[in-house]
């Protein structure tokens, strides 16, 4: 077995990744579409938006008291609950 892959080919994985995960449907490309951007590389891809659920460990300002607190936090303020298996 060949596992040989391109950095190029796991980038445009990535950014095909990127364009399923739209938070508008419209936004997000088709099945058959998908099959033909992983399978065409010298097809041209849409530059995917920002996505609508993302995390950062910055966007306290400098002079916050709570800047010691690096944890991420979301601009949309969505909450994510781990379950833990029994």
């Amino acid at each position: 077995m060949d596992y040989s892959w391109s950095i190029s080919k796991a980038i445009r994985c990535i950014h095909v990744g990127l364009l399923c995960v739209q938070e508008r449907a419209d936004d997000r490309p088709t099945m058959p579409s998908i099959v033909t951007m992983l399978n065409i590389e010298t097809l041209t891809l849409p530059q995917p938006r920002q996505p609508g659920f993302y995390t950062r460990a910055n966007d306290l300002p400098s002079d916050s008291p709570t800047e010691q607190n690096q944890e991420s936090c979301s601009i949309n303020e969505v909450t994510l609950t781990i379950i833990h298996a029994r």
